[in-house]
């Protein structure tokens, strides 16, 4: 199973919504409730992704909060600051994915 996509989980929503309308439209229940079923897909494999993301962005932001202070507390600054990018880059993500 590959990892939970935005991309993926939008395409799949919005196919649901159209076959979930047709369906209705046209009285072919059938293809209504499996549009439905896509859409529903498609914003859990959304939230997946959001969930996914955020986590990891966490992670990045905790890590180059660690590298950042070793860096500072060793004098190196070059650790201090691939720390401090790290931890943006973390934070980023972590907005990204609220």
């Amino acid at each position: 199973m590959s990892a939970p996509s935005k991309t993926t989980g939008q395409k799949d929503s919005a196919v649901g919504n159209l076959k979930e309308t047709v369906g209705k439209t046209v009285g072919a229940h059938n293809m209504a409730q499996r549009g439905r079923e896509q859409h529903a897909a498609g914003e859990a494999e959304i939230n997946a992704a959001k969930t996914q993301g955020y986590a990891e962005g966490t992670a990045d932001r905790m890590t180059g909060k660690k590298d950042s202070v070793v860096g500072a507390v060793t004098g190196d600054s070059s650790q201090q600051y691939a720390g401090n990018v790290r931890q943006e880059k973390g934070e980023r993500q972590q907005e990204w994915n609220k």
